[in-house]
This record gives C-alpha cells, structure tokens and sequence, in this order.
C-alpha cells in the first residue's frame, strides 16, 4: 500500500513538471467613441476621452460559458495576457448592459507563443 501510494505521488509530481508551457495574448483595444458635434455658436463641443479601464475583457472558454479571466487594458490601450495552451473568446465584460458594440474574437493560445488580437469597441452612436 505504501509503495503504490509512493508510486502515485511520484507519478502526479513528474505529470505536473511536464506541463506545457504557457502562451500570451496581446493586443491593442480600440474605442471609437461618438464623434464630437458642433454647437449653435460654431463651437466644437468637447467629448471626454474614454478610460480603458471602462471596458474591462474578459477571456472566455471555447464555449463562452466559463470565464478564464478578465483585464483592462494599460492607459495607451494595450494588454498582454499570460494563459494556458487553448482555444479562447475574447470579449468586452458586460456589453451587452452597456450598451457596447464589439464582436468578441475567438483565439487560439499555443505554448510558448504570443497571439496578437485586437479588439474594436463602440461606444454610441455617432
């Protein structure tokens, strides 16, 4: 008994040490939000600039139904990841109550290397 209990935990060490390596996702989100209009006196109005902390995402299981984890972007906009080999969706986190359009983008993350997708968002309309 104590020899195969042993023989089991020598083997779920040894399993856990030949795991695959991680990848990244990285990319760049954009937000488009509604241009500015110009008021009676000729005056543009002033629209303030959109936080990306506003729009967190949210990396998704193949399926959509379990989420791996979610993020903001940095101040310029951009993002980098670190996840397990896999196939993902990539989202914005509650768009569909804000009110935001953006297509979430599925992606594949392979050991060891980085995959680039960008993701687009609309705030308004224009």
């Amino acid at each position: 008994m104590i020899v195969a209990v042993l023989f089991l935990f020598s083997a779920a060490c040894t399993a856990s040490d030949t795991a695959a390596p991680p990848g990244f996702l990285q990319g760049h989100l954009r937000i488009v939000s509604p241009a500015p209009v110009e008021l009676a006196d000729g005056r543009p109005s002033t629209v303030a600039q959109e936080s990306f902390a506003e729009y967190p995402l949210v990396v998704f299981s193949q399926d959509g139904n379990h989420e791996i984890t979610r993020f903001a972007a940095d101040a310029r906009g951009d993002y980098r990841v670190v996840l397990p080999s896999g196939v993902y969706v990539l989202d914005v986190q509650d768009r569909i109550r804000k009110h935001v359009r953006a297509t979430p983008r599925s992606f594949t993350v392979v050991s060891n290397q980085t995959v680039q997708v960008n993701m687009e968002i609309d705030t308004g309309v224009r």
